[in-house]
């Protein structure tokens, strides 16, 4: 097996070098241009050569991942063990599955809907500061849709928009950044979610897209702005506990490897353990993948809790977990990854009626399966380019009703806004 991974590190690495083929061709200035056609079809040409190598080496490490989660240590207490003193003795920025109650290779089938329920979902866009407009401003929009489940009434769908502008667009250590205001959008869902949470009928199912575990500057003057938007948000958490709201952060085809790394922790000898930021057998392998040829139609894995230096900012019911759910069909699954709070795990109720809401709202979208409240937040979210320059032209018109002198769009914008320049960034959401 050692050999194996070997071969295939060697393959990798030769096939990394072959595609940095590099070309140096003189354009016409007169001749507009996104991309060298030519040289980019010869990277593709080396690429494919060993794609199918390739597959079959990263097969051969899907199936011992398989493998491994069907044969793993049934000692959960133990391997968690292990994971932990690598944390704290070799890797602290480890991020990995850490085993909770249920096996490794738990499947729970969906259980069956709750006979009523109270549906939340919220989403954010926003528009963020642009320095290149006639006016700096940034804009938070927030969406939120709510259904009963057994009630054929049509869902209620609300919408929070938050124009910052002048000294709201400083914060302790600068200007709003995309990341202060991405924060800023996350916590208002929750509270989005909470407010509405009030005043629904119980039991309620509330999802936000995305993860529920927020990321944020780790020290300097960013650190301690992160942490007071941590405490709103966790203020938000905390008010849909007290609530017994079940709530979750819904992730649409993952990409990490938070079970596979576990696994490879697994069979990594204790020897070893000291070379463990080094050694990765199951590289290119991801959750999705894994999940996608275990879990049936509906069916969920186990719960597991999240290794990760952020865990401490989540304690106590608040402590993030998460499981792999199938909401697709017989011969095409569709694997999502579900993050919820400890308080959620804690009761089968919630966490029984969380899975079946679930799989039953991505039902409702056939063939691209996703819940269906969370689209329609989205729906509700987000702003298209019309409505940002909408936006900007109201603010500049007010301001020169009231005499006030509004700035200029910087020569960068306004060469790129010539008539036949179609290059757009579209809005986060």
């Amino acid at each position: 097996m050692d050999a194996i991974f070997v071969r295939a590190g060697c393959l990798l690495r030769q096939f990394a070098c072959s595609c940095t083929i590099s070309q140096t061709i003189v354009l016409n200035p007169a001749v507009a241009m996104a991309l060298d056609f030519q040289q980019v079809q010869k990277q593709v040409i080396q690429m494919g050569k060993t794609a199918a190598l390739r597959e079959r080496q990263l097969s051969q490490k899907r199936e011992l991942a398989r493998k491994l989660l069907a044969q793993s240590d049934r000692d959960l207490k133990r391997l968690g063990e292990k994971v932990r003193r690598v944390a704290q003795e070799y890797d602290p920025g480890l991020r990995c599955a850490l085993p909770v109650i249920e096996a490794l290779d738990f499947c729970s089938p969906a259980p069956a809907l709750p006979a009523q329920a109270t549906i939340l979902a919220a989403d954010g866009s926003q528009i963020a500061p642009d320095r290149h407009a006639e006016v700096n401003y940034c804009l938070i929009n927030v969406g939120a849709v709510q259904m009963r489940m057994g009630d054929s009434g049509a869902p209620e769908i609300t919408i929070d928009s938050q124009l910052f502008y002048d000294d709201e667009l400083y914060s302790p250590s600068g200007t709003l950044t995309e990341g202060t205001l991405a924060l800023m959008r996350d916590s208002s869902e929750r509270e989005m979610l909470a407010k509405r949470a009030k005043n629904a009928l119980p039991p309620v199912i509330s999802f936000t897209d995305g993860p529920m575990e927020l990321w944020g500057a780790k020290d300097g003057a960013g650190a301690a702005e992160f942490k007071e938007r941590l405490e709103t948000y966790k203020q938000a958490l905390q008010q849909l506990s007290e609530m017994q709201v079940a709530t979750a952060g819904y992730i649409d085809k993952p990409a990490a490897n938070l079970v596979v790394r576990l696994l490879e922790i697994s069979m990594i000898s204790e020897q070893d353990l000291s070379e463990i930021k080094q050694i990765y057998p199951l590289r290119g392998v991801t959750d999705f993948s894994l999940y996608r040829r275990i879990l049936g139609p509906g069916e969920r894995s186990g719960v597991f809790a999240i290794q990760s230096q952020s865990a401490v900012n989540y304690a106590g019911e608040l402590a993030l977990h998460f499981f792999y759910l199938n909401v697709g069909r017989e011969g095409k699954p569709w694997i999502a990854r579900v993050e919820l709070p400890a308080w959620v795990v804690q009761d089968a109720g919630m966490l029984n009626n969380l899975h079946a809401a679930l799989v039953d709202q991505s039902h409702i979208m056939g063939s691209r399966p996703y819940p269906y409240v969370l689209h329609r937040a989205h729906e509700a979210a987000v702003v298209t380019w019309q409505e940002k320059e909408q936006v900007t032209q109201m603010i500049v018109l007010e301001l020169r009703r009231r005499g006030v002198v509004v700035g200029e769009q910087s020569a960068k914008q306004a060469a790129k806004s010539l008539p036949g320049k179609t290059s757009y960034k579209g809005p986060r959401a």
